[in-house]
């Protein structure tokens, strides 16, 4: 009987060797994380039950990915779109301004643009009619002269815009307000129409592309904000909120830390303010 058991010993040694799974567990790693969160003038707060996601690549260059394969028109080719005068858009094209409904857009009008664009002259005309600007000249033809007329008609309307171009150039102050007149143009709300349409693609497709194409496996923080992940691969990884914001008082803070796993080893990862990203100032999706 004793004899019989030196061999059932080597069987196993033999099975233990050829057997994968047995060096396995030796060649992965562990991470242990713990999460905290400050607000200001308070203590620092344990992330409860919060998802962080451990991807194979930065969320921060996913996200930068997305949003280069939907980038935002070229300027004068979305001011090509807009339903107004050719002289605005021409304009508009000159001058490095979007929001016509501005408070400081009286400072990149003159006169000469006044009198050339459309939208400006009815606009200046809007705020200053009414009896609220003493002294403004007042045109004497006709629209029925534009047809019936036209000579007399285009004799009267430049002796009106001249008279008006030396009064706009005499009372600058006149000009104050034209952008109150402007909302109906404005292309501002357009085009933040069309920076709001690809922000929220790009935190529809972000996300996914990260857990479908670099996620390898989640973790969650319990109510001390420790998290404990093992049998992951060596190699480098990033411990990731997504665009997800954890919450404390007035702190909104999403992560995305790189970190390096060894075989065999425990790797540990401290996140707080310092590593985080504040979300209410956060361009990244």
């Amino acid at each position: 009987m004793r004899k019989a058991t030196v061999p059932f010993v080597s069987a196993l040694l033999c099975l233990a060797f050829l057997n994968p799974t047995t060096h396995a567990q030796p060649d992965k790693g562990t991470l242990e994380l713990t999460a905290r969160i400050t607000p200001t003038a308070a203590r620092p707060e344990p992330v409860r039950q919060f998802t962080f996601y451990i991807l194979t690549r930065s969320y921060t260059d996913v996200a930068a990915e997305i949003a280069a394969q939907n980038v935002l028109p070229p300027r004068d080719e979305f001011i090509d779109t807009l339903k107004v005068s050719k002289e605005l858009k021409a304009w508009l094209k000159a001058h490095d301004v979007l929001d016509l409904t501005a408070p400081d857009l009286d400072k990149s009008i003159t006169a000469d643009d006044i009198l050339a664009t459309p939208e400006f002259l009815l606009a200046y005309q809007r705020s200053n009619s009414g009896g609220v600007t003493n002294g403004i000249p007042k045109p004497k033809y006709k629209e029925a002269d534009k047809i019936d007329h036209p000579e007399k008609y285009q004799k009267e309307n430049q002796e009106y815009l001249d008279a008006l171009k030396k009064f706009i150039k005499t009372n600058p102050a006149t000009v104050n307000g034209i952008e109150l007149e402007l909302t109906g143009v404005n292309p501002q709300s357009k085009w933040a129409k069309i920076e709001g349409d690809r922000r929220r693609t790009i935190q529809r497709l972000a996300p996914n592309v990260a857990q479908t194409k670099y996620q390898v496996a989640t973790v969650d923080t319990d109510l001390d904000g420790h998290a404990t992940l093992s049998g992951l691969p060596p190699g480098n990884y990033w411990v990731s909120s997504l665009n997800l914001d954890a919450d404390a008082g007035d702190a909104r803070l999403r992560w995305d830390v790189p970190v390096t796993i060894a075989a065999g080893r425990t790797t540990r990862v401290d996140l707080s303010n310092l590593n985080a990203t504040d979300a209410h100032s956060a361009s990244t999706p």
